[in-house]
């Protein structure tokens, strides 16, 4: 074999290696997931995840998804196939997808394996951290062959990122409390996102410390922690009633400054 064969042997090989890996990315797990082509028949199993197969400019190639996937508002135009912990596996084969989008600490184990099993290409998402955000985006990008159009949107993420990052960093964290449901009282420990969002925004999670993504947690402990600020993310017809079950605890700051407040579940939950 002479030289110039050789070099053209090794350039051939590079260019195939490089042609097969495009659409190739590790989820969130640390597994490969490998597409031939692009995605364009994708199913998302969880709201979040559609929200950000749209903020990867993939939206027009999901071909379903699971009830709340309402934005953006496009989203809700898109076929459901059950809920994020009930989902029809007939109707994910019905759809033909050539990919599908799974939420990890969400979706049934036993679903995600069985469609695994079945040969559907599957990318499993949980973002820990807001900056795992952008990454997620990318990797979406790039199985959807969406990579430009996506990076609009991870830059002007970055930007309100920083400019948040700026605004609170060196301010004195004050205690937040946040109740995503009643009965039983339940929130979020500090693995989870929605505690880094409070971090980026000048906020310390009380139950940081719990080893439970999203633990159930007692009135008495919440009272006990002198906590300066209760956020509910109920729907609107149970917040008031929710943050009024507050107000009895007249010598909690939180209840002593009024800094009771509700966020819209679909903003964070």
């Amino acid at each position: 074999m002479n030289a110039k064969y050789k070099i053209f042997s090794v350039l051939f090989l590079f260019f195939v290696t490089q042609a097969c890996m495009a659409n190739t990315v590790i989820d969130d797990t640390g597994h490969p997931v490998i597409l031939k082509t692009p995605a364009r028949r994708i199913i998302s199993l969880s709201p979040h995840i559609t929200e950000l197969l749209f903020s990867a400019a993939a939206g027009q190639y999901i071909v379903g998804t699971v009830n709340y996937s309402d934005y953006p508002p496009a989203a809700n135009k898109i076929p459901r196939v059950g809920s994020y912990n009930r989902i029809n596996i007939e109707a994910i084969i019905a759809l033909k997808p050539d990919l599908i989008v799974a939420w990890q600490s969400g979706n049934p184990q036993h679903v995600v394996e069985k469609l695994k099993q079945l040969g559907f290409a599957v990318f499993m998402n949980e973002p820990k951290k807001l900056m795992d955000l952008p990454g997620v985006v990318k990797r979406l990008s790039i199985l959807a062959n969406t990579q430009h159009q996506a990076g609009k949107a991870i830059q002007a993420y970055l930007l309100k990122y920083q400019r948040l990052k700026t605004r609170y960093t060196g301010k004195t964290p004050v205690r937040l409390f946040y109740q995503y449901w009643n009965n039983p009282l339940m929130t979020v420990n500090g693995q989870h996102i929605i505690s880094d969002v409070m971090r980026l925004c000048g906020a310390k999670n009380i139950f940081s410390h719990l080893p439970i993504l999203a633990p159930a947690v007692t009135v008495e402990a919440v009272v006990a922690s002198d906590v300066e600020v209760i956020i509910v993310g109920g729907l609107q017809k149970q917040h008031q009633q929710w943050l009024n079950a507050w107000r009895k605890w007249q010598d909690l700051p939180a209840v002593k400054n009024n800094h009771l407040y509700n966020i819209n579940p679909d903003l964070l939950q």
